[in-house]
């Protein structure tokens, strides 16, 4: 299969403006949604499988009829239901392989929450849902910087002054060994380095700024290496970023959103992607958000999300590889 599955996110947002567009830049797409959110003007066949046969320059959709109308900027809840089943249904699409890898578009996880009671923190934690509850990791990769910058973190999304008590061993070895799994499997790196951040400055500085460095994290780690998993650090996060620092370790695994997530947007904004590892099918999104401010203006940049769509396709060919060419 070469056609990606991209889900039209929410309505309001640039998410279906983006379809027209990366399709523009020669990508094979098959686009799931409601084609009335769709830009006017946008020249769309519905489809009954992904792989369906379109006319050239034309918009291949799988139809998911939404409740309402979208106006650009103004998310309606009757649409949220819409959203919510339309990410169940590529994900259900993905696991029975009738799609190589999926690609989501952003959505409103306000919207969502106000309009259908979402339970779940955001994209990530659904999709895990989906996928049969696995442990999973969020990585943020760039795709137009050298060396590439590769970052998970191994907690996500909770207020700062959580994050010592949620930054367990367990919650950082599970971090760094889905990373680990996931460059063998998905990107094809057969021995990862992976590099892991301390969570004070200068990484405790000895002690003197925090010990969870030298209790928590440096042991945690030399266990790790003692099974064959090729480690460096703790290391001071602030240190850690620059080119040369990026040419030492395919991953950085960090201890909080932040810390990872600003070195990578400031590197790479517009081509960075967002991968969920440690799902039974690939998910790729854009490095951004549904962007209401700009929706319906014809501003929408479509790079992030062809960077999705290209890292997707590129996750495929690593996981079809047959088992004797496979990383060891």
């Amino acid at each position: 299969m070469v056609r990606v599955l991209l889900t039209c996110g929410e309505p309001a947002g640039i998410g279906p403006e983006l379809a027209p567009l990366v399709l523009a830049s020669g990508q094979d797409i098959v686009w799931m949604g409601d084609p009335r959110h769709l830009p006017q003007g946008c020249d769309w066949t519905e489809v009954t499988a992904p792989g369906d046969p379109v006319p050239p320059g034309r918009l291949p959709v799988l139809r998911h009829d939404f409740a309402a109308p979208a106006i650009a900027g103004r998310p309606d809840p009757a649409n949220a239901i819409g959203v919510i089943e339309v990410i169940a249904r590529a994900a259900r699409m993905a696991m029975a392989g009738e799609v190589a890898a999926i690609t989501t578009a952003p959505i409103s996880k306000e919207a969502l929450q106000s309009g259908a009671g979402f339970a779940f923190p955001g994209h990530t934690e659904y999709l895990a849902h989906l996928g049969g509850d696995l442990p999973v990791a969020m990585m943020l990769a760039s795709t137009t910087v050298t060396p590439p910058c590769r970052v998970v973190p191994a907690t996500i999304h909770i207020p700062l002054q959580d994050v010592p008590d949620a930054l367990t061993p367990e919650a950082l070895e599970q971090a760094i060994r889905i990373t680990h799994a996931g460059l063998i499997r998905d990107f094809g790196i057969p021995r990862p380095r992976i590099a892991v951040a301390g969570l004070n400055p200068h990484a405790g500085e000895g002690g003197r700024m925090g010990l969870q460095e030298r209790m928590m994290i440096a042991p945690l780690l030399e266990r790790l290496r003692a099974e064959g998993l090729d480690l460096a650090g703790p290391l001071p996060a602030d240190t850690m970023f620059h080119a040369p620092a990026r040419a030492r370790y395919d991953a950085a695994v960090t201890c909080y959103h932040d810390q990872g997530l600003i070195p990578i947007k400031t590197l790479d904004f517009a081509g960075g992607v967002n991968v969920t590892l440690g799902l039974p099918f690939i998910r790729t999104s854009p490095d951004h958000g549904t962007a209401f401010d700009i929706a319906g203006k014809g501003l929408a940049d479509p790079s992030s999300t062809i960077a999705a769509l290209d890292m997707a396709r590129q996750m495929a060919q690593a996981r079809s590889l047959p088992a004797a060419q496979r990383p060891t």
